[in-house]
């Protein structure tokens, strides 16, 4: 007797790095772009709008990241000038990444947070002159990607690596086997 597959869940996101996380772990989805406003910097909260504005045939999964330091959220800068500032703030220091995780489906809803410590090393004029010029800065919170040449600004991680990257997989494996024990390979 075969088992049937997995319903793909709806991932609330465009993001790239969240596709490619969900491909890693083997995971079927589909990608609905969310149709909420971002307001705010709680990233529970953006989570659970970006996952309650679609509707879905399997769980439905909304995801925020948000780089915090000095207990402000950093954004996404808007321009070199902005992404040099947030990297010089960040420079020889540690701050968290925090990412809201909403995993719902019509009968429930999951609400949770994961937070990751990144220390950068102190980085010189010509270490942010060059990540600036990479524009790998481009579209992310705090101004720079682990995953990318950011990963040369990084000395220290406390956490989930993936959390880093746009999506505390940790945390949603944990969630998909307690929730659907065996539906996509976990629990």
């Amino acid at each position: 007797m075969s088992v049937p597959p997995a319903p793909p869940i709806v991932l609330a996101s465009e993001s790239p790095q969240r596709r490619a996380i969900l491909e890693q772990l083997g995971i079927p989805f589909v990608v609905f772009p969310p149709r909420f406003e971002e307001v705010g910097s709680d990233p529970v909260e953006l989570a659970a709008g970006k996952a309650r504005s679609v509707e879905g045939e399997g769980p439905v999964l909304g995801v925020d990241t948000e780089v915090i330091v000095d207990g402000e959220a950093l954004g996404k800068p808007a321009h070199a000038v902005a992404a040099e500032a947030m990297l010089e703030r960040l420079s020889g220091r540690t701050h968290e990444v925090v990412s809201g995780l909403c995993l719902r489906t019509p009968a429930w809803e999951e609400l949770h947070s994961e937070t990751t410590r990144v220390t950068f090393r102190a980085l010189t004029a010509r270490d942010l002159a060059h990540y600036v010029s990479s524009r790998e800065w481009e579209g992310r919170a705090g101004g720079y990607a682990i995953q990318g040449l950011g990963a040369s600004l990084v000395t220290r991680l406390e956490g989930d690596y993936l959390n880093v990257v746009g999506l505390p997989a940790a945390l949603l494996v944990r969630l998909l086997a307690d929730r659907f024990a065996g539906t996509y390979g976990f629990g």
